[in-house]
């Protein structure tokens, strides 16, 4: 007969693989999200970069076309930033379902480990009957 403990293995060792996704599908969230506020500096230093390099225009046209270029670089700026806020919603998502894996996964480790110590305490006590028998058989009667 399988013990309970056995019986509930294959849920652990599923409750164990989802949460290895789980974390792995974490970590490439937060890499995402390192790379998105990567970006988002680089555009930030940009155009702190060009529009301190372009206080010198010359012309009327230079100095438009310069304003154009800033105006493109700051929409760039903004959409960057909407990504890193959806990059920060996403990791938050990712993180809560690996949360729920590892909590699901540590709650059917501790049933096992709570069947585990019954059917330890009930072989022990197997073993003290048999072993009570076997000295009840030997007294002479």
């Amino acid at each position: 007969m399988n013990s309970r403990s056995k019986r509930l293995q294959p849920a652990v060792d599923q409750a164990h693989q989802q949460t290895e996704d789980a974390l792995a599908k974490l970590a490439t969230q937060q890499q995402q999200l390192a790379k998105a506020e990567h970006q988002l500096g680089e555009l930030e230093r940009y155009r702190n970069e060009y529009a301190a390099a372009g206080e010198g225009a010359v012309s009327v046209s230079a100095l438009l076309n310069r304003q154009q270029f800033v105006a493109r670089i700051d929409q760039a700026i903004a959409q960057q930033s909407a990504e890193v806020h959806r990059q920060h919603r996403r990791l938050e998502q990712v993180r809560d379902h690996w949360q729920q894996a590892h909590a699901r996964e540590s709650a059917l480790g501790s049933v096992v480990v709570q069947h585990q110590e019954h059917e330890r305490r009930a072989e022990e006590r197997r073993e003290q009957a048999e072993a009570d028998e076997r000295m009840q058989q030997r007294r002479p009667r």
